[in-house]
């Protein structure tokens, strides 16, 4: 899990402020450091595919919401994944 302080720190760098956990940006900014964190896990743990399957998961409800902000407004799409470094 990101930490609180990772997390309110991720939230105000995305969303502007410590409380604007609502925005796109910053829930898919959370989702890339959760999926960081479970891929290192999973590379330790190989057999674990209780935790593989949620990290598919999150990267199916990453790719939703960057699907979301790319119809709805492709600048702010093109700024949050060279920001991330995704590739897309």
């Amino acid at each position: 899990m990101v930490s609180k302080e990772k997390k309110a720190e991720i939230t105000q760098r995305f969303g502007g402020s410590a409380v604007n956990t609502g925005n796109p940006e910053v829930q898919i900014a959370l989702l890339t450091e959760h999926i960081a964190q479970l891929s290192a896990h999973c590379e330790a743990n190989k057999k674990d595919h209780h935790s593989r399957r949620g990290l598919i998961m999150l990267v199916s409800k990453r790719k939703n919401l960057l699907n979301y902000l790319a119809k709805n407004d492709i600048q702010r799409y093109r700024n949050i994944v060279s920001t991330l470094g995704l590739r897309k």
